[in-house]
């Protein structure tokens, strides 16, 4: 009983408390004003430009906490929040997702292997959630060659994502670092101002934490099932 509930309890309540810091984080320096009054946009603009990226279009995006980096476009989208805001967490924000355009062109590593195994996760992706729910099914029904079959699959597209989530965390590990170097660097914000920048960064670094660790939890989980299913058929 203790195996499962470090397996499904500790990442769950890990990932809502990942939830928690980085919505608190957020929202608590989305009122902080900079004391430049420097937009999102034109702080990605300027963190981009000083790293001799003139190709890479900014646009505006609905939703909240939707900001991301497309490098297959080229384009850095930021929510109306962050696109327009002047706040701690705005600059931070937008900083970051041009950490991602600054990786792309210096051709950082980690983040071409991470491209370079989305189209593969996507393909795992169905196998890792329908393989273990029809699996298990099939297990409980005692039509256990079956259910194994697609147990296997499911593991092989668990493995995937979970490898998937571990080569994410250097990445945004890393758009974070170049994100607060650029903003002091170029004075966008003051050193004494990086407190907020930092509390909302280190937040959303959280949330990739725990989605390798809900990951890993769900793939150890369905090896244990595998395992359990191998020794009663011996």
């Amino acid at each position: 009983m203790l195996i499962w509930f470090i397996l499904i309890g500790i990442p769950m309540l890990f990932g809502l408390y990942a939830q928690y810091r980085v919505m608190s984080a957020y929202n608590r320096n989305l009122q902080v004003p900079s004391r430049g009054h420097i937009t999102g946009a034109e702080a990605a603009e300027a963190v981009m430009k000083h790293a001799g990226i003139t190709d890479v279009e900014i646009v505006e995006v609905e939703g909240q906490l939707t900001d991301h980096y497309d490098p297959s476009q080229k384009r850095l989208a930021l929510s109306s929040d962050i696109y327009r805001g002047t706040s701690l967490a705005s600059l931070g924000i937008a900083a970051h997702e041009s950490g991602h355009a600054i990786q792309h062109k210096v051709g950082y590593a980690m983040m071409t292997v991470r491209q370079q195994m989305v189209p593969a996760v996507q393909f795992a992706a169905p196998f890792a959630t329908w393989g273990a729910m029809i699996g298990l099914l099939l297990l409980g029904y005692l039509h256990v060659y079956f259910g194994v079959v697609l147990l296997k699959l499911a593991i092989a597209g668990m493995l995937a994502i979970v490898l998937f989530h571990l080569v994410t965390l250097p990445v945004e590990f890393d758009a974070s670092r170049r994100a607060k170097v650029e903003l002091v660097e170029l004075g966008i914000l003051d050193a004494d101002e990086m407190s907020g920048v930092h509390e909302t960064l280190d937040a959303a670094a959280l949330t990739y934490v725990a989605a390798f660790v809900a990951s890993l939890g769900s793939l150890l989980q369905l090896l244990l099932i595998l395992g359990g299913v191998s020794r009663r058929s011996d």
